[in-house]
């Protein structure tokens, strides 16, 4: 398809930086997490009392369906599945209830029911169920004659703690067996930044990874894998941390550059880095990993083959024939997530492994953690 390219320049605030909107959004709900208890309780009581219309026996069916959001949400740190806030997101689902408890009866009182049931899928299930998307890409680049290359594409870790979703990834690590590995960026949780228990089980993660052609990485978004941050988790490490610079692997016959590439957000910042780095549009079999996916029209002007991305985790909240609610891209929905092709360039824009930090809901629904194996052939 062809895709038009845009200017953005001119725009003040960006994705995966400090100040922008969604940004903005996370600072607020940090301070409703500060609330007390009660405070908050009493919130949900005048919530529920709006749609009672002063119906005593719904108001309280309503506040507790709002309640055990609350209780159901608080529970997730002490199971070990996610460990964000509470308030903020409940009172999002508070909200997300109140249309349909102005429904009939008893139509009102199933559509909170199953209102719970989605909570538990959202919160409790889809999270940590890593899915593989399969790929395979063909290319006159690579040899047609040599086996594929089963390269296995990696984003958007936030590491908060080790859970079994992080163990299951290592699995599937070891099952599929890739010949390398490329992660796109964003290590750590936006909430644990700074904490030294939530590094050391990174590297813990991390330290697992291996591929006969090496593993592969990038930095993510400047607010969360920060320049102080990132050479400790990763030090010592087994992969290699790609600072604006390519390596060439050639396994079984291919030869293919990997391009690793510091993600600012501003496309016009960075492509004059990337064109340093390609010097020239290259004649080999280009992979460029590069966080977020907006450089997609500049990479492709740049001989780039295949770019492998994440950051807008999909939406993390998706509805059918619709998708995303939100996704973090100066192109908005259209590099929501999946794979494009733009302007004669294969890209792929991962859901990724992790969710977003801060007040931000723990929450995938249609938007499961994914892990993404590419088969690469000659043609």
């Amino acid at each position: 398809m062809t895709f038009i390219k845009r200017d953005f320049s001119h725009v003040q605030h960006f994705p995966g930086t400090h100040g922008n909107t969604f940004d903005v959004i996370l600072q607020w709900a940090d301070k409703l997490e500060r609330w007390p208890a009660w405070g908050f309780a009493l919130l949900l009581v005048a919530l529920a009392a709006f749609a009672a219309f002063g119906d005593l026996t719904w108001l309280g069916a309503l506040w507790l369906f709002m309640l055990g959001d609350w209780a159901l949400i608080a529970a997730l740190p002490r199971a070990g599945k996610s460990f964000g806030p509470a308030k903020p997101p409940t009172l999002v689902l508070a909200v997300a209830r109140l249309p349909f408890a102005f429904l009939p009866q008893p139509l009102a009182f199933v559509a909170q029911t199953v209102g719970t049931a989605l909570v538990i899928y959202g919160f409790w299930w889809e999270p940590h169920k890593i899915v593989v998307s399969r790929q395979f890409l063909t290319s006159p680049k690579l040899n047609a004659h040599a086996p594929p290359v089963r390269l296995l594409h990696l984003s958007d870790l936030h590491i908060e703690r080790i859970t079994q979703r992080e163990r299951d990834l290592n699995r599937l690590i070891r099952e599929l067996a890739p010949d390398v590995i490329v992660f796109s960026g964003d290590f750590l949780n936006l909430s644990n930044i700074h904490d030294p228990v939530a590094w050391e089980h990174c590297r813990e993660v991390i330290k697992e990874w291996a591929a006969p052609l090496g593993v592969y990485a990038v930095t993510g978004s400047p607010a969360v894998d920060q320049d102080e941050v990132v050479p400790q988790v990763l030090r010592d490490m087994p992969l290699r941390w790609l600072r604006d610079e390519k390596v060439t692997v050639t396994p079984n016959g291919q030869t293919l550059e990997i391009v690793g590439l510091a993600c600012s957000h501003k496309p016009f910042v960075d492509r004059p880095t990337l064109d340093r780095i390609l010097n020239g549009k290259p004649q080999t079999f280009t992979v460029l990993a590069y966080h977020s996916p907006d450089l997609a029209p500049e990479a492709a002007e740049a001989g780039v083959d295949l770019q492998l991305s994440g950051h807008t985790h999909g939406g993390q909240v998706r509805l059918p024939w619709f998708g995303a609610f939100f996704a973090g891209s100066l192109y908005g929905k259209q590099l929501e997530c999946g794979r494009y092709t733009i302007n004669g360039l294969t890209l792929y824009v991962s859901r990724g492994l992790g969710m977003e930090g801060k007040g931000a809901p723990r929450v995938r629904f249609l938007c499961p953690p994914e892990v993404i194996l590419w088969e690469l052939r000659g043609q």
